[in-house]
């Protein structure tokens, strides 16, 4: 198993196989290509452009897609995924990004909102002309942004998977199955304010790798500065590593958070010794490669 980043700072960091750079933001913010790293694009969420533009924010019969909708429940704020002048200016920036030397590119949230979204006269109209149902026309709209992204990408290419392996497509309007046609990997976040408890990280990691049919480098938060939280963290990873996983991305603020992890792995006697004791081979494996550099 290897390891990696994924970091709002465009560094890399010795020790670490794969760095993923945050190169536009759920706030709106843009930034330059991180070159010879995997850039990743959030798509269709961009509070900055709503507040811009109210008008362009994907619609339910329970209000917006906005963070302050309650009603909706949602973590950011979606610009609606038809809305033509919008997806042109995220394609627009695709194509920039891939005119650098990167490694990649990751797309992130790429989707509907929820599955009562988007319900805007646009919409609507694009629904009933297709003949499809619902939730095969969300799908059909997601999957065709998908590929048309791709015709403008280099290198490798993965999507995010929000963290839901059983209902991606009705939720979302992610066919899981056709998307896997277009990608090299599947990128998985699994974020946590800590790990200290810890089963439900297996227990959707092993769902994602039984349904999903590419590799997956899989994401834990890593923002964890005290004892306590960095022990659970990677101990998390240890157990993860038995499983086939492409990666275990970490998510860092940047090099100095990615280096404190390093740093507590290689001086923890006890949690050397805990590796060793239960036999987790691959997670010793990363730690002595870091104990070589460092």
């Amino acid at each position: 198993m290897e390891i990696g980043l994924v970091t709002y700072a465009p560094e890399t960091v010795k020790g670490y196989d794969y760095h993923v750079y945050y190169s536009k933001w759920v706030n709106g913010s843009i930034f330059p290509a991180a070159k010879g790293m995997q850039n990743d694009v959030t798509c269709f969420c961009d509070a900055k452009a709503i507040r811009e533009k109210p008008d362009i924010v994907a619609i339910s019969k329970n209000g917006p897609a906005l963070r302050k909708n309650r009603k909706a429940n949602l973590a950011f704020d979606y610009v609606c995924p038809t809305n033509p002048e919008y997806l042109n200016k995220v394609l627009d920036y695709i194509k920039e990004l891939n005119k650098e030397e990167i490694l990649g590119t990751t797309l992130n949230l790429y989707h509907f909102p929820e599955e009562e979204f988007c319900v805007c006269p646009r919409c609507v109209e694009l629904w009933r002309t297709s003949g499809l149902n619902w939730i095969d026309w969300r799908a059909d709209t997601v999957t065709k942004f998908i590929a048309k992204a791709k015709k403008y990408l280099k290198g490798t290419f993965a999507v995010e998977m929000f963290p839901d392996p059983v209902l991606a497509k009705q939720r979302f309007g992610v066919d899981l199955d056709r998307v896997a046609e277009l990608v090299d990997y599947f990128h998985v976040p699994l974020s946590a304010r800590d790990y200290t408890t810890n089963y439900w990280v297996d227990l959707l990691a092993r769902d994602f790798l039984k349904i999903l049919k590419k590799p997956i480098m899989l994401e834990l938060s890593a923002e964890m500065p005290n004892f306590e939280k960095m022990d659970s963290l990677l101990k998390t990873i240890a157990h993860l590593s038995k499983r086939s996983f492409k990666a275990i991305l970490l998510l860092v603020h940047d090099s100095k958070n990615a280096m404190q992890i390093i740093e507590f792995a290689i001086k923890n006697k006890d949690f050397r010794d805990w590796l060793a004791k239960f036999e987790f081979s691959e997670m010793i494996k990363i730690v002595e490669k870091w104990a070589t550099i460092y």
